[in-house]
């Protein structure tokens, strides 16, 4: 692990929108600073994802000072969304948790994002990670917290484990899909030079002034099927991921970590194994 670096860094706005890539983020206790903070929900409250539509691949979220954003998407005008100051929310269901968060002020934000997916949905940010919804308590310490992330503050996958899957894709039934890039599995930090699969060995890491305790592996779903530019979707990963990775009924493919020591992280900072 001497020669192991961050190789980039990303934060969602938006979930289920396209990644912002950055240089460098700080590391809150629920996430990178500005990650998963709004996301989008239908008219019963329920969290709308790539799963279900995945044109939400192509459109795009820049985070702006303050928290507010700025969306974009093909064939409409970028529009900005600041942070909504009302306190009054509403509840959403995100998977299985259901907590509190406050719809976008202007209703001109829920238009847009209708617009584009072709259908009513709403969207809605998180103004209070500390409280609003706990890590799961199965691989939690109490007090832990996240926001509108599948379940954990941090996903991490390396280079070299992608690497490892784009043979298994070339040596299987769909080559053509292949060779994939690391934007399907929608990381928060890549790591290059490690072993392929090395994180599946790990329990605590440092990355630059972060130390994080590796939770669980993370199970793979459809949205890793779906091209991020084009929104179309194919079969892999998930055929190889089958084959050669299910581990306990998951298809499994990086690493979800909980930050213990929070800071800044950067590209290029070193990364240790610490357990």
């Amino acid at each position: 692990m001497g020669n192991a670096r961050v190789q980039s860094i990303h934060v969602h706005p938006v979930k289920a929108l396209r990644s912002v890539p950055l240089q460098e983020a700080v590391v809150e206790p629920w996430g990178l600073a500005g990650d998963r903070r709004w996301m989008l929900v239908d008219d019963g409250g329920r969290v709308v994802t790539q799963r279900e539509r995945p044109r939400l691949a192509l459109a795009a979220a820049e985070l702006l000072p303050g928290g507010g954003i700025r969306l974009s998407a093909p064939g409409l005008e970028p529009l900005t969304v600041p942070v909504p100051k009302a306190a009054e929310t509403v509840p959403v269901h995100i998977f299985r948790d259901t907590l509190e968060a406050v719809p976008a002020e202007a209703p001109e934000a829920h238009a847009w994002c209708s617009a584009h997916l072709g259908t009513d949905v709403r969207l809605v940010h998180m103004d209070d990670p500390a409280t609003r919804r706990q890590v799961d308590p199965a691989y939690s310490r109490p007090g832990e917290t996240v926001t509108f992330a599948d379940g954990f503050p941090l996903l991490v996958t390396t280079t070299a484990s992608l690497d490892a899957l784009n043979a298994m894709i070339a040596g299987g039934d769909r080559p053509a899909e292949g060779p994939l890039p690391m934007n399907r599995f929608r990381p928060n930090l890549v790591l290059s030079g490690t072993e392929a699969w090395a994180e599946d060995g790990w329990t605590r890491i440092a990355v630059g002034e972060l130390v994080a305790r590796v939770a669980k592996p993370c199970g793979r779903c459809v949205v890793t099927t779906t091209d991020q530019d084009t929104a179309a979707r194919g079969k892999e990963p998930l055929r190889s991921l089958a084959r050669h990775r299910a581990i306990e009924g998951r298809l499994v493919f990086g690493q979800n970590l909980v930050p213990e020591r929070l800071g800044t992280v950067r590209v290029g900072d070193p990364v240790q194994v610490l357990e």
